[in-house]
């Protein structure tokens, strides 16, 4: 393959050089004559015309004369890195024409690494040579020609465009979805005319603020600034659902070969559904303010997102700028420019994205935050990581603060879930203890983002079962992590413990009669303690934790030490939290067993209020009784947790969305009978194993002896 890829550029190659043998063949004369008494050209239209073309030549001739030889002569351990990476040096600084030499370059290098072994000696030197030349297109990106991005206002001036996206903005207590455009010296807030078929599309300007005008308010002056009412929980994963089963359905009609008529209105409801989800979910409040006394809110899905204008208008902000005000044809031109200025052309959904796009990662991503330098001077600082879903950027996790230090060793791991995901985010703050910095409106402290930055998630080079370690750096500082991904098809197995002793992995029947208990130790001491101390936590179950706090605590119950209860009063409530869910995550099979599955996803579907009772109950009289008592004693403890929603945010539907696949899932034998696509995370039967738990958790308080007792509950055999 190696072979294969470095055949097709050698042969664009040569093409390239003959190019540009014929670019100089007239050079020569021209010159000769350039110091007659009549000259075609001077000297220094010559030097302009065929600026550095020698000197491009020669550096394309060398590197096709060195590497022809190694293609037609093939082995597969020999090396041509070296040979890469001078070319990419060479032409980076001879100039930066031509760009598409340089871009060509770089996708051969994506392809060479994804078929160069990680421990042949051209993988480190191709690893270079790609770095250089992406900085380098970055660069060139950046100092991209202005009359491209700008417009010429009716006083001849030029304004430029600096940055432009999708922002959901608050208005009269309605969610808007805006076209928000940055100009050299101007934010504008646009929407989208609705035109007719065939028509030009124009932008319609709903206000617009002279960057020297443009103020951020203080948190004090927040106070006054309008609530904003945040979507449930249960509504957004409600909608995932929905998407995630629309997905699915366009999947098998393209595996049929069904109708395109059928696919493009799966399409349309899909991107219905996106667009609301879109709408609805931020809820991180991005506050502007005009010095003559409006303000504007707009709500973002990310810290990122929102450090990122904040900063982009800052650095314009200390330019000599001053206030004007637009007359109507300056707007309308301005506005006019918008649609053809644009570099966001479409609403940030996945249903826009054409099929031989990459439809992102789903599974779980296992990400070690280790540390990070850099910073001038000592502070508390922490760290959060962010990935996009559904077409959005949600935060995922947050590491501990590490007090007073220029060097922060977290060293923290986080199992993070993918949902179509195709970037990480790492933001590294200063925790900030002051109370006269909070901000009103929200009743939080606004810690202070010291750096940022963002990696794409490679399928090729994330796929593999061993940690990937790098760096991010930002604003000069190093934060170094590693990471590992598990794809949704292996985090859906359910592994039997090889051990005979111990309980992760184990039956529930064996652990039961082992200890003598109803109800196994592990699941009890969890519970007791996060109704102790967690069941007013914000998220309890829903936000993870430390992965390697929840494996030490898996080590200490598999080893029966005897420090378990001091070790679980000193443990962070997430982490116990979270060793109960792997616990019953890693069960041999799903606590309502395989046996039974098939029976509860046909029993949820019922439409018949009093056959699903009789259904759903004899189903649970149908279990064994470890694992009955067991599901009754969680079910009972959830419940105690909804009943603090309004302070935890944990809702019935909530807990159902967290426990339901971990108490249904069927192992991986019986699974294949029942999963739909591997990468749709929210389909069918997820939809049906949070509803059968949901059910329960609604259904009036089971007592186990009633239940076993009580005839009105008859059916035939399961």
């Amino acid at each position: 393959m190696r072979k294969l890829v470095l055949s097709g550029f050698l042969a664009s190659e040569e093409i390239y050089i003959n190019q540009l043998e014929a670019l100089l063949l007239p050079m020569k004369p021209l010159k000769a004559t350039a110091t007659t008494s009549q000259p075609v050209l001077t000297l220094q239209q010559i030097e302009t015309i065929f600026y550095k073309i020698q000197d491009i030549y020669e550096i394309h001739k060398e590197f096709y004369d060195n590497l022809c030889p190694k293609v037609q002569q093939w082995d597969s351990n020999i090396t041509m890195g070296h040979l890469f990476q001078k070319l990419i040096l060479a032409v980076r600084t001879l100039l930066y024409k031509p760009i598409d030499r340089v871009t060509r370059s770089t996708l051969v290098l994506h392809d060479l690494l994804k078929h160069t072994p990680s421990d042949h000696p051209d993988y480190p030197l191709l690893q270079d040579a790609l770095r250089i030349s992406q900085n380098f297109l970055s660069s060139i990106n950046e100092d991209i020609d202005p009359r491209r991005t700008a417009v010429t206002t009716p006083k001849g001036e030029t304004r430029q465009l600096i940055k432009d996206g999708f922002l959901v903005e608050l208005s009269e207590g309605s969610r808007k979805l805006r076209h928000v455009f940055l100009f050299t010296d101007v934010l504008l807030c646009a929407k989208l005319k609705k035109t007719a078929v065939g028509k030009h599309q124009q932008y319609d300007c709903k206000w617009y603020v002279p960057l020297a005008d443009l103020v951020f308010p203080s948190p004090e002056e927040s106070e006054h600034c309008p609530q904003v009412h945040v979507i449930p929980d249960h509504e957004l994963e409600d909608m995932k659902m929905k998407i995630s089963a629309i997905k699915s359905e366009v999947q098998k009609e393209k595996a049929n070969k069904g109708q395109s008529r059928a696919i493009e209105r799966l399409k349309k409801k899909m991107f219905e559904n996106e667009f609301w989800l879109l709408l609805n979910s931020p809820a991180i409040p991005f506050r502007i303010h005009n010095r003559n006394g409006k303000s504007y809110l707009f709500l973002l899905s990310s810290d990122y997102e929102r450090s990122e204008w904040r900063e982009a208008i800052q650095k314009l902000q200390k330019k000599d700028l001053q206030a004007f005000v637009l007359s109507s044809v300056e707007l309308q031109v301005l506005t006019g420019s918008c649609f053809k200025l644009r570099t966001v052309h479409n609403i940030p959904v996945t249903s826009n994205k054409d099929d031989d796009e990459s439809p992102g990662l789903y599974g779980f991503l296992h990400v070690i935050v280790h540390s990070a330098k850099g910073f001038k001077q000592s502070a508390n600082l922490y760290c959060t990581l962010e990935v996009d879903s559904f077409g959005y950027f949600v935060s995922k996790a947050k590491t501990r603060v590490f007090r007073d230090t220029t060097e922060p060793q977290w060293n923290e791991e986080f199992e993070i879930e993918l949902e179509g995901s195709q970037s990480l985010r790492i933001l590294c703050y200063e925790k900030c203890y002051d109370k006269t910095k909070l901000n009103k409106d929200n009743n939080e402290i606004v810690d202070k983002i010291m750096g940022k930055g963002q990696i794409q998630l490679d399928p090729q080079a994330v796929q593999t079962k061993n940690w990937h370690m790098d760096v991010i750096e930002m604003n000069g500082i190093k934060v170094e992590f590693s990471m590992k991904f598990t794809s949704r098809d292996m985090s859906l197995k359910r592994t039997p413990s090889k051990k005979q002793t111990g309980v992760f992995g184990v039956k529930i029947s064996v652990v039961t009669k082992r200890e003598r208990s109803k109800v196994p130790y592990i699941v009890r001491q969890c519970i007791e303690e996060v109704e102790k101390r967690g069941i007013e936590e914000v998220g309890i179950y829903r936000i993870s934790g430390v992965a390697t706090d929840i494996q030490a605590l898996k080590a200490v119950f598999d080893a029966n030490n005897k420090d378990i209860l001091v070790m679980l009063s000193d443990m962070d409530i997430n982490a116990i939290a979270g060793t109960l869910k792997l616990y019953f995550r890693e069960l041999p099979e799903p606590l309502l067993t395989d046996r039974l599955y098939p029976a509860f996803m046909e029993g949820i579907a019922l439409s018949d209020p009093a056959a699903k009772e009789n259904c759903m109950m004899h189903l649970l009289r149908s279990l064994p009784d470890p694992n009955l008592i067991t599901f009754l004693f969680l079910l009972e403890h959830l419940k105690r947790v909804a009943e603090k929603e309004p302070i935890n945010k944990m809702s019935l539907h909530n807990l159902a969305t967290v426990f339901g696949p971990t108490l249904l899932r069927p192992s991986e034998g019986e699974s294949k009978g029942h999963l739909t696509l591997a990468s749709d995370i929210w389909s069918h039967d997820v939809m049906a194993q949070v509803q059968v738990l949901l059910y329960y958790l609604q259904h009036p308080p089971i007592s186990f002896t009633e239940l076993k007792r009580n005839t009105l509950y008859f059916s035939t055999d399961v």
